[in-house]
């Protein structure tokens, strides 16, 4: 790790430091919007989320929000869509893009003109994709650090918007968002010190699990990737040695016992173990817990994300001199 941190990570710094302001500012000013999303939720009932990168990671993370809520609903990559299509006929189709200008975004809009039940999420309203539907814009502009992390915040709090306005009570998550806590990451950061690689986990919060995997790869340029926690048990459970670091997720939630489970079959491996624990559980013996307070759904993503992403920028600075200064992307992909 260099002596001094370069101006890449402390963009990501900056970009962190005002998430939790900026989330609560976004949830505030898009409640006309999300009303007009719910809806058209409530008329179809079904509801395609179409994004790339972070933005399909955060679908994916709230899927089950609207599917508690009595709403069919389901998340692709932009990519998949072009070339695989789902029907648009009587879904509501919500467009993510930070930028608004992602390739695959503008050229779906281009092929298809989306439908009457389309809208978009994006942290710029003036972009293509902020023109192109009705649109829930994130406070504070653009994210300009390479990695998401307050992208990916912000994103959640327009969910939210949009999950109070079906029904859903926001009150857990904003008060998580109005006093955020930040638990010391330094043990974490040591029990992977030896690793090569990072694999993350979830059940209930695998759409976060797969957004930290994102950050960890992009930012320490080794491969790091996701699976969720059923589908880790058939067969990947074959990598797993002390060079192969496990990242899990834990809500208060009926899902916590099963990560609990995996967490001691994974350090039976000899594989560390880190747990980003919102469950209120005992911890686990042998593994690294970083705790909050208890909290499910979005709640609980509010309350592990900025943990998570502290732990992503630190494994990556020990390992990268210029971690955050792409070499091989850019922060709008332009191109297929």
């Amino acid at each position: 790790m260099t002596a001094s941190r370069p101006e890449s990570l402390l963009a990501i710094d900056r970009e962190m430091a005002r998430q939790h302001a900026d989330a609560l500012a976004s949830f505030t000013a898009n409640r006309e919007v999300a009303a007009r999303a719910a809806a058209s939720l409530k008329k179809t009932g079904r509801l395609l989320m179409l994004g790339m990168g972070g933005s399909h990671a955060v679908a994916r993370a709230v899927e089950p929000y609207y599917r508690a809520l009595g709403i069919d609903a389901v998340s692709l990559p932009v990519s998949e869509q072009l070339a695989a299509p789902l029907p648009l006929a009587g879904r509501t189709v919500f467009v993510t893009s930070q930028s608004g200008e992602s390739v695959e975004v503008v050229r779906w809009f281009k092929e298809t003109g989306g439908n009457a039940d389309t809208f978009a999420l994006t942290l710029e309203g003036g972009s293509f994709l902020g023109k192109a539907a009705p649109a829930l814009v994130a406070a504070g502009g653009s994210e300009l650090a390479f990695a998401a992390t307050r992208s990916l915040t912000l994103t959640f709090a327009l969910h939210l918007a949009i999950l109070a306005a079906l029904g859903a009570d926001p009150e857990p998550a904003l008060a998580v968002l109005q006093a955020p806590e930040a638990p010391d990451v330094s043990a974490a950061l040591a029990a992977l010190k030896g690793v090569r690689n990072v694999v993350t986990s979830g059940r209930s919060l695998q759409g976060v699990a797969e957004a930290i995997a994102l950050g960890f790869t992009e930012l320490s340029r080794r491969p790091c990737f996701s699976h969720e926690g059923g589908q880790l048990r058939h067969g990947p459970m074959e990598m797993l040695s002390p060079e192969i670091g496990a990242v899990l997720f834990r809500a208060k939630d009926p899902t916590s016992p099963l990560i609990a489970g995996m967490a001691g079959e994974i350090l039976a491996a000899g594989a560390p173990v880190v747990i980003f624990d919102a469950s209120g559980e005992a911890p686990i013996n042998g593994a690294v817990t970083i705790a909050v307070r208890p909290a499910a759904g979005m709640a609980a993503v509010f309350a592990l994300l900025p943990a998570a992403q502290t732990l992503m920028v630190a494994f990556a600075a020990e390992r990268v001199e210029n971690a955050g200064t792409p070499v091989r992307s850019n922060k709008i992909t332009r191109s297929e």
